[in-house]
């Protein structure tokens, strides 16, 4: 049998921790994909009850916007071996994420206030769905922000080079993802109404 080199080692480890995540992230596009088709179904059975999104998701949006940002600050840094602003740029992309996740609950109030409930007598479809749609993310928000924790933290104790950067490459993935997939949530919840 034939010996593979180092770094032949560490490509087949890279594509098949990248290709699983690929899969991950096509399993959450069905996922997310099937409630935006109940989401339609629903909006067409005459019993829809149109509100305003709460103005707060702007910002969340913008601010998520950002973290990706920062995120890609953290990956050409690590390109030329600048530990300090790979950190840096992390943990502003975390304090990022957990803005948006504040941002989130605020909105919760918001629709809550305006008496969009989830679940009750004086709940609708449209108001139940869009807390489904929305917590989802969040839940994979949450997963994305463990995921850049350890990343930072990684980062923190030099970890990373430019030569090996798989785990930081993984996160980037990942939460850029999670980000574009609620800039489109958002906008489909948006023109949707």
């Amino acid at each position: 049998m034939e010996q593979l080199t180092l770094s032949e080692e560490q490509l087949i480890h890279e594509k098949s921790r990248k290709a699983l995540l690929y899969w991950a992230i096509a399993s959450m596009v069905i996922f997310f994909g099937a409630f935006a088709s109940y989401y339609m179904v629903m909006m067409g059975n005459g019993k829809w009850l149109i509100f305003q999104l709460p103005e707060i998701f702007f910002i969340s949006t913008a601010v998520i916007i950002g973290s990706s940002v920062t995120l890609m600050l953290a990956q050409q840094a690590i390109k030329v071996n600048n530990y300090k602003k790979v950190s840096l740029a992390l943990l502003l992309t975390l304090i990022l994420g957990l803005f948006f996740c504040w941002f989130q609950f605020k909105a919760w109030g918001e629709l809550l206030s305006n008496h969009i409930v989830f679940a009750g007598k004086t709940s609708n479809v449209s108001g139940s769905i869009l807390y489904v749609i929305t917590a989802m993310h969040f839940v994979h928000i949450v997963a994305g922000l463990m995921a850049l924790s350890v990343t930072f933290f990684r980062s923190v104790k030099n970890k990373y080079s430019a030569q090996n950067h798989l785990g930081l490459s993984l996160c980037s993935i990942f939460w850029h993802f999670l980000d574009i997939l609620w800039v489109i949530l958002f906008l489909f919840l948006y023109f949707n109404r």
